[in-house]
């Protein structure tokens, strides 16, 4: 439509109905389009979502394979990632409207963009939390996941630039989630390790533990952030030792399995 941006927003969802209101309407009427993937919701996602643009109800799959498919949806060559916890600040759309006024093609292939994290309320601006770079906007030819199921690296053909504004992104409503977030998480990183074949050690993780939260707390001032800066460099740390933990678990269950 005349005077939107020639960007697709791709939004993947799943029982997000207490947070996508504010994400869709960030973007909505600025952007061309806004496509939302609802992982087949048990909540009001999908209801909210079509007031504000495409819903497509599609199972959720290896997370780097989803995603690539996902974004193969969008009608615009340009893509913006956003996630159902996260929107744009006016600035953003502000900085995004000036770089495709012109018509011109841009000069970078993809685009960091820094994440303003929260926990509850907490603005976490240490310990690596902020700016937290991440590439969301990419031309879509020019851009794909690695079809890994936790934690999928990025391949971009072309030029890789920085925005100067930010998204921001309610990360947790609470400790409890985050917590809730980490578990799920290392049990993809667990089965992503035995299906790879990976010999993993006991002190190499033990040295890893510690050393992930001296280098959040310390290395990464944390611990300016107090309470929640202690928080997060422990999580952080502990989520490599449960890793661990559930890899050798998963490593014993498949060893006995072999022995029937």
């Amino acid at each position: 439509m005349p005077g939107k941006v020639p960007l697709s927003v791709v939004v993947i969802a799943k029982n997000e109905e207490s947070c996508i209101e504010e994400c869709l309407s960030s973007v909505s009427g600025w952007a061309d389009e806004v496509l939302i993937i609802d992982d087949y919701s048990s909540d009001r996602t999908a209801e909210i979502a079509a007031r504000y643009g495409r819903v497509i109800r599609e199972k959720w799959d290896i997370e780097g394979k989803f995603r690539n498919w996902a974004y193969s949806q969008a009608r615009n060559r340009w893509v913006f990632s956003l996630d159902a916890d996260e929107s744009f600040t006016p600035e953003l759309r502000e900085e995004l409207s000036g770089m495709f006024a012109s018509g011109e093609e841009l000069p970078c292939s993809a685009y960091n963009v820094p994440l303003r994290n929260f926990i509850g309320n907490y603005w976490v601006r240490h310990g690596g939390w902020y700016p937290a770079y991440k590439v969301r906007m990419f031309r879509k030819d020019k851009f794909r996941y690695e079809e890994a199921e936790v934690h999928p690296r990025v391949f971009i053909e072309g030029k890789t630039g920085i925005l100067k504004h930010e998204i921001i992104h309610r990360s947790y409503r609470d400790i409890a989630e985050l917590i809730a977030s980490n578990n799920g998480q290392t049990t993809l990183e667990a089965r992503k390790w035995l299906r790879s074949g990976r010999k993993m050690r006991l002190f190499h993780f033990l040295y890893r533990t510690v050393d992930r939260f001296f280098r959040r707390y310390i290395g990464k001032r944390g611990f300016l952030d107090g309470f929640y800066g202690f928080v997060i460099a422990f999580t952080d740390s502990f989520y490599q030792f449960l890793s661990y933990l559930k890899y050798v678990e998963m490593v014993k269950t498949s060893s006995s399995k072999g022995q029937k």
